[in-house]
């Protein structure tokens, strides 16, 4: 059903994006008692591997559509993202930002070119402000995780994992609003060999697993994790997809995820965010599972905050 579409999504967006380097250690392997692969997305353009599902979502936008912008609210990665991916197609991008975001990512937002509107720290602030904006502008709205072209796009550094390493047992990507895993999912099924995708998930917002467990989408009441990136839900377009194609989820606790957070850091010389650090931790907790297996994991980004890094 998807294996056509998704080739045809990586030639689309291949000159807007980075192959990112997949690497190796003896010691984390040696650590999990698996042969781990990390996909580097924290090397991706603007640090997270969501600059390829903005690209995808963008370049598949008509002509018109293109002439009157793109709009999301983020606070996060997608802000940069889509910021980015517009301005290299030469589209306007409107992001919605809680007023209450780090100036840091601000800065960023308007380094790429997009066009800032403050709002409430509210998830109804953030829908209103945008729906607004595409009332008065005309602007397409794209949402950062349940959107069909984005999840495509989020695919492709699952494909070329996968390319690299045809043989991998399974994928593991840290989940959140669902975007990523469901394209890796899509990948793994596609373009693996009976490889499995898992999700690593924080134990303090585990909406994802609780919601595969009952079979709708369930969100969470409270959203205190260091994984700042991952407290969002499943969309109605991601969560049949996480159904159909991921194998389970494993959840993590907080002083877990700082624990893989620090090894990545250490050992594989590499900046990742507390985000990124979920789906290693999740493989630390489970190791009598991946002993002996080969192992993608998909480093999701880089873009840490220094004034609120924590190690323990």
């Amino acid at each position: 059903m998807y294996k056509q579409t998704l080739l045809e999504t990586r030639q689309r967006i291949s000159s807007f994006v980075h192959n990112t380097p997949v690497l190796t250690s003896h010691l984390l392997d040696d650590k999990s008692g698996a042969k781990l692969f990390f996909k580097c997305e924290n090397f991706q353009k603007m640090g997270a591997f969501k600059m390829r599902g903005a690209t995808n979502a963008i370049i598949q936008l008509s002509k018109e559509q293109q002439e009157r912008g793109v709009v999301t609210h983020s606070s996060g990665n997608f802000a940069q993202a889509l910021s980015l991916a517009a301005k290299n197609l030469g589209v306007n991008a409107y992001i919605v930002m809680p007023d209450n975001a780090p100036k840091v990512k601000e800065d960023a937002v308007l380094g790429y070119g997009g066009n800032i509107t403050k709002c409430e720290s509210n998830i109804q602030a953030r829908e209103e402000a945008a729906t607004q904006i595409v009332s008065e502008k005309g602007a397409t709205f794209i949402h950062p995780s349940n959107d069909l072209n984005v999840i495509l796009g989020n695919a492709t550094a699952g494909m070329e994992l996968l390319e690299a390493h045809p043989d991998l047992n399974c994928v593991l990507t840290p989940v959140g609003g669902g975007g990523l895993l469901a394209g890796t999912a899509l990948a793994a099924h596609y373009f693996g060999t009976q490889c499995k995708a898992i999700g690593g998930e924080p134990m303090l917002v585990d909406d994802a697993f609780r919601s595969l467990q009952s079979g709708k989408i369930e969100t969470n009441t409270t959203g205190n994790t260091i994984a700042d990136g991952l407290r969002t839900h499943l969309g109605d377009i991601n969560f049949p997809i996480l159904q159909q194609y991921v194998d389970h989820i494993i959840r993590v606790e907080e002083d877990e995820i700082i624990k893989a957070m620090r090894l990545l850091w250490e050992r594989l010389k590499i900046v990742v965010e507390p985000s990124s650090a979920v789906a290693f931790a999740a493989i630390l907790k489970n190791k009598a599972y991946f002993k002996g297996k080969k192992v993608g994991v998909i480093l999701s980004g880089g873009n840490v905050d220094l004034d609120t890094l924590r190690f323990s």
